[in-house]
């Protein structure tokens, strides 16, 4: 249940907080009082987009929050839960919306941010906003199938969801199937693209930091005259007694090892000079004997370098053409390696694409079959409600029928859904866009929504003037209509028929007002007293006669 209606500096309204008990309620006022103003309000909350043309003129943001009594609502408690909204059905639930200036736009539920579209989503448990733009849903048949599905138990929205699930697994294959058919000779081109790119880089049997291993081994062998040159006189420098004086690097070093052990035992320095000068010599009588095998092994071979090159060259192309690297190229190949195979697999040639149709053709036909008889089972629980609903708004001869009619396979099944109507006995069943007046196409409305709030589990309807182009006992019936929608939940109603007034248990009173340049819409609970007065207004305009105010009188005691 709505419980409290709180809106701030929203289009003329400045501030005003309403609030709400169960049965019916009334809001009253004069044309352009503001009382559409309200209903935009509450579509906000609910997650219509918003405008900067909301806010007050003058001020830096709007407000709109509501509170609700939930009860029992094990949907919206799922729902809410699947959002991360910790909910029960003991909790209060807050929605509240701000709508800046500058033109962002701010939803909280229970004091936690949400996106516009969970807001949405959650609307859909709290209020069925009824207006003039149902009317006209109502005559365009395309909505006719979903207002016909919103009818539907939790049994049939799992029929219906398991009918799309297999819709769609079946549009899938089928379009992967045409396009097979249709681009054979594209895929062709494209597996053999596949082929040649995976066959070039599977060839250089490619390892990763193999190309700077390559680069280092290719320096060298370019350089390898400069290394031998330096390495044979480094030998020399060491290990050659055919030098100047006949001495050797090492020849030194062990002469003086010999000095430095005579004196020895004079100082511990002296003894500590000659280890380390001992280990000295033993180090490069080590570095002599492997640059003595190095110079023997080293050698320059053309064909090494030939290859080396070659290498090079192919991991370069490689790099250039998938990488900059050589792990993009092995990423690249693995890659073209899953398409390839997706392209080449049994799984994806046509002759199993189209067994894989037919299976496919096979599960959808089943699964709509078993939607179809589900449908119609609602249609006829559909016509059976309307038509008692009509003939309880003085359309006691006017009959509802749900056509069917086979169509192409869609989301929504095999079948078109269009309502016709039966105005006299005798006359055919024809179209409802084409049959209906203006007064009837609002009751045959309010009979769809009267039947649909005792399946449906809103917390309130809202019924925005659905009472135009009626008057009379019709307007008494309309009355009596929405007061006993109001008895099984919460009705919120607009509008300027003294009946559908009179019978309301809450009138609010919207007035406007205007001084220093500034507009304003206020909003007050009615007394009794002043209820008998503003429906005297609507049966007689501003001359309150005793007639008028006996008439209003009656009409409130009749209710």
């Amino acid at each position: 249940m709505l419980q409290e209606l709180s809106i701030k500096n929203f289009a003329i309204i400045e501030e005003v907080s309403l609030s709400f008990s169960n049965g019916m309620t009334i809001l009253t006022g004069e044309t352009g009082a503001g009382k559409s103003i309200i209903i935009d309000a509450m579509n906000l909350l609910l997650g219509e987009r918003s405008s900067i043309s909301f806010v007050r003129h003058g001020e830096d943001k709007a407000e709109i929050e509501a509170l609700f009594n939930m009860g029992e609502n094990p949907a919206l408690t799922d729902k809410l839960n699947s959002l991360g909204l910790d909910f029960d059905s003991s909790s209060e639930l807050i929605l509240r919306r701000e709508i800046f200036a500058e033109g962002r736009s701010v939803c909280r539920i229970n004091g936690q941010l949400v996106n516009l579209g969970n807001l949405k989503e959650i609307s859909e448990y709290l209020i069925d906003i009824h207006g003039q733009h149902d009317n006209q849903e109502l005559m365009n048949s395309k909505h006719h199938i979903d207002m016909l599905d919103e009818f539907g138990d939790k049994d049939f929205i799992v029929t219906k969801l398991h009918y799309q699930k297999v819709f769609d697994e079946y549009r899938k294959i089928r379009k992967e199937l045409t396009e097979r058919q249709e681009n054979e000779k594209k895929f062709a081109e494209r597996i053999e693209v596949l082929q040649f790119q995976t066959d070039e880089i599977e060839a250089a049997s490619i390892e990763l930091d193999q190309d700077e291993n390559l680069q280092e081994k290719r320096e060298k062998l370019i350089n390898i005259k400069i290394i031998a040159d330096s390495l044979r006189a480094a030998l020399l420098a060491l290990d050659d007694e055919n030098g100047e004086e006949g001495a050797s690097g090492l020849n030194l070093v062990q002469s003086a090892v010999s000095r430095l052990e005579s004196v020895s035992e004079f100082d511990p320095d002296y003894q500590e000079l000659c280890d380390k000068a001992s280990e000295s010599y033993y180090v490069l009588e080590e570095v002599a004997a492997r640059l003595e095998k190095i110079l023997s092994d080293l050698e320059f071979n053309p064909s090494e370098l030939t290859q080396l090159e070659e290498r090079i060259f192919i991991l370069t192309a490689l790099k250039r053409k998938y990488g900059p690297d050589l792990l993009d190229v092995l990423n690249f190949l693995k890659n073209s390696q899953l398409e390839l195979e997706s392209l080449t697999g049994e799984e994806s040639n046509i002759d199993s694409l189209e067994k894989s149709v037919l299976h496919c053709q096979e599960r959808l036909l089943d699964a709509v079959n078993i939607l179809n008889v589900e449908r119609h089972k609602l249609a006829d629980i559909l016509e059976k409600d309307i038509k008692r609903e009509l003939s309880e708004l003085y359309m006691e001869k006017a009959d509802f029928k749900v056509n069917f009619e086979k169509g192409k396979y869609s989301v929504r099944g095999n079948e078109a859904v269009e309502f016709y109507i039966q105005t006299n006995p005798g006359e055919p069943f024809k179209p409802l866009a084409k049959t209906v007046s203006g007064g009837e196409l609002s009751r045959l409305m309010l009979a769809i929504k009267a039947s649909f709030s005792r399946h449906e589990n809103k917390t309130a309807i809202v019924f925005d003037e659905v009472d135009t182009g009626v008057s009379g006992r019709v307007a008494q019936a309309i009355a009596q209509k929405i007061y006993k929608i109001s008895q099984s939940g919460q009705v919120l109603a607009i509008s300027h028929l003294p009946q559908v007034v009179a019978i309301a248990d809450t009138q609010f009173y919207i007035e406007k007002s205007s001084n220093d340049d500034v507009t304003t819409s206020t909003v007050r609970k009615l007394s009794e007293t002043e209820r008998v007065e503003e429906i005297a207004k609507m049966l007689a305009g501003d001359d309150l006669t005793p007639e008028a105010i006996a008439q209003a009188k009656k009409l409130l005691r009749k209710q």
